[in-house]
Order: C-alpha cells, then structure tokens, then sequence
C-alpha cells in the first residue's frame, strides 16, 4: 500500500511539472493551457455536482426520473354516458403530442425563447457569452435553453432539491441549482428528441391564468385548440412566456400586443413569416376568446365534490393524487337524468320559495319551536363570518365600529331565481345580505339503481355557486319515511305479523326518561298529525300508507327498539341511532343518501351494498387501477326476502292504498306502464319534508327544508314532504320515464319469487277519512312531561 502511495505521488508530481512547463512554452500554449484547463475544470465540477461529492451539493434528478417525468396533469371526471363532467386540477393541463400543435407555435417559441435550439446540447455557450458581457454592461439577461426552462419546469429543482453543504454559503446556493438544471438539460437532450423535448416543454410551461400547457392555453385565451392556434396567437401564447402577468392579453392587452408584434418579427427575421405576412399581422388587433377554467366548472358540481370524499381512502392506500395524476374518472351518474333532477329541483323550489314568501310576508320566518321569533339569530351568523372576524380583529373589542361597518352597504352578489345567471349585484349590508339569503328554502335530491347501487342523478341544493354544502350528505330528521325500518323490523322478527296484520289506531303512553333530568320518568303521547286517533282497526298496509304514527309507534315498541336500530343499520342506514320510542317517527338524524340506499335494499329483494358513485378509474399510461366490481364489495343479503317483498307491498300500498299520502305523486306521471310507490315524511316542526319514490328500477329521494332548523313553514299542510319533496321526484320520474332510452326503469311491481300467501299481503283495506290533507307528519316526536 504504501509502495502505491509512493507511485501515486510520483506521477501527480510529473503531471504538475508538466502542466506548470505549458505556462513557459509557445504563445499558443500559454493561451490554450488556462483555456482546457477552465473547460476541464468546469466539466469537473459539474460531475462533482451530478455525484454530489462529499455531500457538498446535495441530491440531482436521477437518471430513472429523467427517463420517465411525471407533471401534474388534470384529471377527467366522466358520467356513465361518456359525457365529460368536470375535472380536478392543481394546475390545468392536459397534454398532447407533437404533431397537435400548430407549427406557428413551434416556430414562434424557437424564434424567441432560443433560435439556436437545434444546434445546442442543453448548454447554449455562445448564448452564456453573450448574456456574461451584457452583465459587465450593467443590462442582466437570462441564457436559459428551452431544455434548460424545461428543467424548471418538470423537476423544480430549486424547490424540490437541496442544494448540500455548499448552498448553505451566500451567493453559491443558486449557482448549485443552475449548474444542476446545466446537467439535467445535457442529459435530456441525450434521451429525448429535439421534437420531444418541445412537446415536453409545450405540455409543461405556464401560461398565467391558471392555464399550464399549450392545449389549456388555447382554450383558455382563444377556446381553440393547439392545432388550430394561428400565426398572431402563437404570437400572444408565447409572448406570454416572458411575463405571465405584464404580457396578459386580458390584464395589460397594450403589452400584450406590442410583446405579440416582438414575436411576429422574431419569426420573420428567423425566416418563418414573409415580409408581406409580417405587416398584415401586426396591424391585426389581439380578438381575444377569453374564459379562464375554474377547479368548479363542469357539471354536476356537487356530485363531483362527493367523488373526492368517496375516494379520499382509496387515495391514500394506493398513494393517488387526484388532482395531479392525470386520471380518467369514470362515473355512474347520467348527465341526462342528471339534467332532469336538476330541472326538476329548480322547478319545484322556485314555488316552494314564493310559497315561502308569501307564507311569512314581512315577517322573521326564524322561530324557536313556541313559535316565538329568535332574538339574535342573524347577529349570531354575523359573528361566525369571515368579514366580522375582519373587523374583530380590526376593532378588537369597539362593538360599536364593528356594527358600523357590518351595517354598511356595499355591492355584494346574492342569488336570485329571476337572474339568468342565477345571481345580481345588489347594494346592501353584510346583515342584510345575510337576511336575505337565510330565507332562501333548500333540498338536496339524489336516484339510485337499487339493483346495481349506481347513483344516477345527485342534486345537493338549489345552486352550488351561492351554497356549497353539499344537503344529500347533511343530517336531518327524516319524520315518517323511518317508518319504513320499524315495518321491517316487525316482518323479520315475527312471522306472524304481515302486511294484512291489523293494529288499532290508538292512543299509547310510554314512560321516558326526562331529556332534563335522567333520574325522571315522563309520559310521552305520541298523536297522529291531524292530532286526534279514530280507533279503527287497520292493517298495517294501510297504516303504512296513511303514515299513522300511533301504529307505528306501537309496532316498534312490540318489536324493540333495540331491533328496529338494528333494521335501520342492516339496511343502510350509517348515522348513529338514539333507541328512545320517538326514533319509530324519525327523531334521529340521517341523511338523505343512506335513506335512498336504504330504500334500495327493500326493492332489491333484501339484497344491500353502499352506494357505487365510481364504477372505474384509469391512470396516465391507460390502465385500471380501480374497478368498483372488483374493489367494492358485493351486495349481500341483509334481510329476508319475504320481509323486503312485505316491504315493497307497502310502498305499493301508498300510491295504492285509499288515503295513502303517496298518491298525490299522480298528479305528476304521465306513463302508466310503470308502477310506483314510495314514503312522505315530515319533522315534527316542518324542518324537514322528505320523499323517497320507488319505482322496481330506480329509487330516488329528495329533501327540502330550510338551511337552519328553525326556518320552516309554520305547522301546516304547506310544509309537508307531499307538498314539497314529492313533487321533485314526480317532476323527474316523468322525465325520465317519457326518454325513450331509459327502457330499464319501466316495469311493475314484482310478483313473489318464493311462495308467500296472498292473503299475507293482498285483502281488505281501511281507510279513514281525516280533516287533514296528509298524515305524513311526525307528531310530538320529543317527550314531554305528564300534566
């Protein structure tokens, strides 16, 4: 070893001696010698700097990243009719191959950003020589390649790389970050093409206004496509290149141009445009198309919304990013039917508001439950908005400043049902305005197939822009549309009990525990909504249809309502559920979703699995990386098929039935080859109206209330769910029932599949005439003391 250390020093001696002795040769020598040595040196440092040496320049882009970049792509989101939906993105791009861009772009991109792109290697020499002595005169410029820019682009070396041990230096730090994007763009001029690196590039850089890649740009400035884009918009796209903001024909469109008519000469002195080209497009003025894409446009914003939650575990198991992994979604909603729910909804909530209206006049539709209004309820939301934290944190604890300026008018945009835009700028306080739009009446409406779990149609409130909260995921009372699950209970746990058993419509008193005081027993009446019983002995078929809520209230007593909890969650039911008597009308929050799926389970012969809003997803390279047949689970049988046929008798029963709350769905279908049946609800205060309709192939619900409790109509047959939730689901069954392309969803009600005893669900029915004109409200769902 050390006979090698010796030799080792001998030949460095002999190579220092002879470098030295090139110094005291011929002219040329002298000149050549500090000239290799500088070049030799800097290829030295560069490789230094590829291996980070002694951890001094810290980690480059490795060889596999280089030969295999991945950018942030949008992802599509498709409905089940290969309609595009809307897309997630961070940044918006979408890429597209070499030959679908326009050759104006290439031309003019070369022309500008690096006339001698075909020459170099990455390292533009001539062009650092140049940029080096416009630096001594005191005017910097950069000498960036597009390769280099590139490299900026794709691997965000100076913000995804550390720059080691040197960079913690002042001044070196930057000089690391360029000498690697250096290297990076000499090895991806070795991989690539010069062709591919331009389509690289052009797939990558920004454009400014949310527009990455030349096929978003297109469309975002002229709603045209990278092929189509013509010699004077190549000119704006890359002129933009410079400075996103300063040259944005929209923003500074004097900039804009004149950087335009820089780039149309550009591409004439590089011989791509005559002369006679050149005058005539100069003199052409910027016609701008533009239209900036937004994460929310598309369709079915809400529904899309509940994509992102419905695969946020899925994400992070399988380490996706839906917004930069360049995804196809594809979804089970039907844009055409999504259209008739929507239509439907906007429909019947413009009555339902003017109804509203003119129900409360002048007057605080915001009451507590003794009717009385509530002092404080528009400050107390004041309170909790972005603009009063503003001002608290302004004025801190002066009250009276901060009441000032939330009573001070000032444009604000409200919704509005008689704007074509669905909202206008009006003049008012940040009080008024919450006022105003408190009064508004909301619904959430969403339609399933029961047999498939697909989620055709998914309205989540009246318009997303103004309201974002999604009302088919919300947790409200669902009033007598529970009843459905304390019938099921009965059927499953006692085989005596069927459609055609016959309870008696009386009054019942059970002892509850005081909501105020545990140690206390109260007795809790519940009555009928009309308030009164008739005695008649009824089967439970029409019990059912006529929505009586003392019947329902001792079937779920004989049954346990520890049962009837269980019932609920079999079937679909996700939400926690207080066993108290009262849950038999609805007194637990569901949401609407679980409800229809639910509903579902009964008209798939018993059969339950979660609502499917995915059926597949495809990565960047064209494979599936999720299959909802394959990665969902199957439906599985939750209840006995005799008891779902029993369960589907009923919803039969209540368009069917005399007196049966269902029927005013007539009123709105028109196809008479189809049966239908379905359930009303109504909260005990009129917060919420419920319908769940049923047709044998699809099931839909929907929802409608005030977006606070306590905003309802007073008691009443104006805030049933027959009045105001039915009609939605009548209004789109009617659509969809008259398209000619949805076949499918025609059809009667099943016969029995197994042998079931007539007379178990077909015989005799009852019906008592009451003053009111529906029953579906749920009555003194909270108990109160014995007086």
């Amino acid at each position: 070893m050390k006979l090698i250390w010796n030799r080792a020093r001998i030949y460095m001696r002999q190579a220092w001696q002879w470098y030295t002795s090139q110094y005291r040769g011929r002219w040329y020598q002298k000149v050549m010698t500090p000239i290799a040595s500088t070049f030799i040196l800097f290829f030295l440092y560069l490789g230094a700097v590829d291996l980070n040496f002694l951890y001094l320049f810290g980690v480059s882009p490795a060889m596999d990243v280089i030969q295999n970049p991945i950018t942030n792509e949008a992802s599509y989101v498709y409905s089940a009719d290969s309609v595009l939906v809307g897309k997630f993105f961070n940044e918006n791009r979408s890429p597209v191959k070499f030959d679908e861009i326009s050759p104006y772009v290439i031309d003019a991109l070369i022309s500008t950003e690096d006339e001698r792109f075909y020459q170099h290697h990455g390292i533009d020499y001539q062009g650092l020589f140049s940029a080096f002595k416009d630096i001594v005169k005191g005017n910097p410029r950069g000498a960036s390649t597009i390769t280099q820019q590139l490299v900026k682009n794709l691997f965000k070396i100076r913000s995804q790389y550390s720059t080691g041990v040197l960079g913690k230096v002042p001044g070196l730090g930057i000089l690391v970050m360029k000498s690697k994007e250096w290297i990076t763009a000499i090895k991806i001029e070795n991989m690539y093409s010069k062709q591919d690196i331009l389509t690289l590039y052009l797939n990558t850089v920004d454009f400014g206004s949310n527009a990455f890649g030349i096929k978003t740009a297109a469309k975002t400035y002229f709603k045209t496509t990278p092929q189509n884009l013509t010699a004077e918009q190549a000119a704006v796209l890359v002129g933009l290149l410079k400075a996103t903001t300063t040259y944005n024909p929209k923003v500074n469109p004097n900039n804009s141009l004149a950087r335009r008519n820089v780039v149309l000469n550009n591409m004439y002195t590089h011989q791509k445009l005559t002369r006679s080209e050149l005058d005539s497009l100069v003199q052409l003025p910027i016609d701008l198309n533009y239209n900036v894409e937004k994460s929310y446009d598309g369709s079915a914003q809400y529904f899309r919304e509940a994509i992102k939650d419905y695969l946020e575990d899925w994400c992070k198991e399988n380490d996706v990013d839906l917004y930069s992994d360049g995804l196809k979604i594809y979804t089970t909603i039907d844009t055409r039917m999504q259209r008739y729910a929507e239509q439907a909804v906007q429909k019947q909530m413009r009555t339902i508001q003017q109804r509203f209206n003119q129900h409360w006049g002048s007057q605080s539709p915001w009451r507590d439950e003794h009717g009385q209004e509530i002092a404080d309820f528009i400050e107390d939301i004041a309170k909790r908005s972005e603009h009063y934290k503003q001002l608290a944190a302004r004025f801190g604890e002066n009250a009276d400043s901060i009441t000032y300026y939330l009573n001070q008018p000032h444009r604000v945009k409200v919704f509005d049902y008689n704007s074509p835009t669905r909202w206008v700028e009006k003049e008012m306080s940040t009080m008024d305005s919450i006022r105003y739009m408190v009064r508004f009446m909301h619904c959430g409406f969403v339609a399933m197939e029961p047999q498939t779990s697909y989620v055709r149609a998914w309205v989540g409130d009246i318009d997303f822009d103004s309201w974002k909260y999604d009302k088919v995921t919300a947790m409200r009372q669902p009033g007598s549309t529970f009843k459905l699950f304390v019938y099921a209970s009965a059927f499953e746990h006692d085989d005596e009990i069927t459609p055609t058993t016959r309870y008696q419509d009386k009054l019942i008193s059970i002892q509850v525990p005081d909501p105020h005081d545990p140690q206390r027993f109260v007795t809790w009446t519940p009555h009928n909504a009309n308030g009164y019983c008739t005695g008649a002995n009824m089967p439970l078929k029409s019990a059912f249809a006529q929505s009586v809520n003392t019947i329902a209230v001792k079937l779920g007593q004989d049954t346990g309502i520890e049962n009837v909890v269980d019932m609920a969650h079999r079937m679909g039911i996700q939400s926690p559920l207080d066993p108290t008597p009262a849950l038999a009308l609805g007194s637990s929050d569901v949401t609407l979703l679980e409800l229809v799926n639910a509903y579902c389970t009964a008209m798939n012969d018993g059969m339950q699995r979660k609502p499917i809003l995915v059926t597949k997803v495809v990565d960047r390279n064209g494979d599936v990386i999720y299959d909802c047949e394959r990665d969902e689970a199957a439906a599985k049988a939750v209840i006995r098929y005799k008891t779902a046929f029993y369960l589907q008798r009923l919803l039969y029963a209540g368009m069917h039935e005399p007196g049966g709350t269902t029927q005013a769905l007539w009123e709105y279908i028109h196809c008479y080859d189809t049966e239908l049946g379905g359930k009303t609800g109504t909260s005990s205060n009129h917060s919420d109206a419920w319908f769940v309709g049923c047709a044998p192939g699809l099931v839909g619900g929907a929802w409608v209330g005030g977006e606070y409790r306590c905003i309802h109509f007073r008691t009443g047959a104006l805030g049933q769910g027959s009045r105001t939730a039915l009609p939605i689901f009548g209004y789109f069954m009617d659509k969809v029932l008259a398209d000619k392309r949805f076949p499918q969803y025609h059809g009667k009600y099943p016969t029995a599949k197994e042998e079931i005893p007539r007379d178990t669900y077909i015989g005799a029915s009852v019906y008592v005439s009451r003053p009111a004109a529906s029953t579906d409200s749920t009555s003194s769902t909270t108990p109160t003391p014995d007086e």
